[in-house]
């Protein structure tokens, strides 16, 4: 059986996800001990698995004050990526932003939820994550994500302009190589093909 192309690049998200949690784990680890470091480990092994539902078990297991610690709710962005629930992604990205505004992926979640959510849309999600490239200037998802939203909405010299920034700021070949996979950018793909 098939899989849409939104829902793969959802799949695509999930796993990007995981490593990025896996990153975060690392350097947050001040406020996360045990056993709600134990917790949140356990709720992104069975994410990774596919078990949503222990996952949410073992997050209800942490603290009430950690519940918006950046681990845990980069954890339940994953379950609402992994459940298509982009509504309830919304929320977790806003809180994210709030939690962590010195993490570039509230907004990222924030936008891409956005995107997705019912009373969204590809103008809405650019409008949302424009301004978190003067906040993280050197970060090129928000580039490459800016580049895709651009394309989408048809501002193909803004999207050209993305994309090369998210070329300077990150490693070339992977970039150009997602970009040549990812129909978001279709419109682009002659050009990009020339890029080196």
């Amino acid at each position: 059986m098939a899989i849409s192309a939104e829902r793969a690049r959802s799949f695509e998200c999930f796993y990007r996800l995981t490593e990025l949690v896996r990153g975060i784990l690392l350097s947050s680890m001040d406020n996360l001990v045990p056993p709600d470091l134990h917790y949140a480990s356990a709720a992104l092994g069975w994410l990774e698995l596919g078990n949503s539902e222990e996952a949410k078990v073992e997050l209800g297991h942490i603290s009430d004050t950690l519940q918006n610690h950046p681990v845990v709710l980069e954890i339940r962005w994953g379950l609402c990526v992994k459940g298509e629930q982009w509504e309830d992604g919304l929320e977790v990205a806003r809180e994210m932003m709030r939690a962590a505004p010195e993490i570039s992926a509230g907004w990222l979640h924030h936008s891409y939820a956005l995107r997705r959510a019912k009373d969204g849309g590809v103008k809405k999600a650019w409008a949302a994550l424009l301004p978190a490239f003067d906040l993280f200037p050197k970060d090129e998802t928000i580039c490459y994500n800016l580049a895709c939203y651009a394309c989408q909405l048809e501002l193909l010299d803004a999207a050209r302009v993305w994309f090369k920034r998210a070329m300077v700021l990150g490693e070339k070949d992977t970039i150009r190589k997602m970009a040549l996979d990812d129909p978001d950018l279709q419109a682009l793909w002659c050009e990009i093909k020339q890029l080196r």
